[in-house]
């Protein structure tokens, strides 16, 4: 039996189905492939970020990886920043609902 490959672009794209029907069986049989198969897909999607696999030579793959990490650092560093200026905006809502009316 041959294995079949699968572009990176169309395994993103059946990810994307999953996701906005919430339905792996739904999307498989209309692409007529295996559940399992796209099980495996959202796996590595959810560990590593992306479908896409990692180059076989070490050197390729670290600078892959530090690159994915920076990425991701980067993307951390925002939501932090973000979350904190939603924490101060409910702080100062939350002391303006505490004070009485200054009239």
């Amino acid at each position: 039996m041959e294995k079949q490959q699968y572009s990176d672009e169309f395994k993103e794209q059946l990810i994307r189905e999953c996701i906005e029907t919430g339905n792996v069986a739904l999307v498989a049989r209309k692409h007529e492939i295996s559940p399992n198969t796209i099980h495996s897909w959202l796996k590595k999607q959810r560990k590593r970020g992306s479908t896409k696999a990692l180059p076989k030579a070490k050197d390729n793959r670290y600078k892959e990886m530090e690159k994915w990490l920076k990425e991701v650092s980067t993307e951390n560093d925002e939501l932090k920043r973000m979350v904190a200026d939603k924490e101060l905006e409910l702080a100062v809502l939350r002391d303006l609902t505490n004070t009485k009316n200054p009239r």
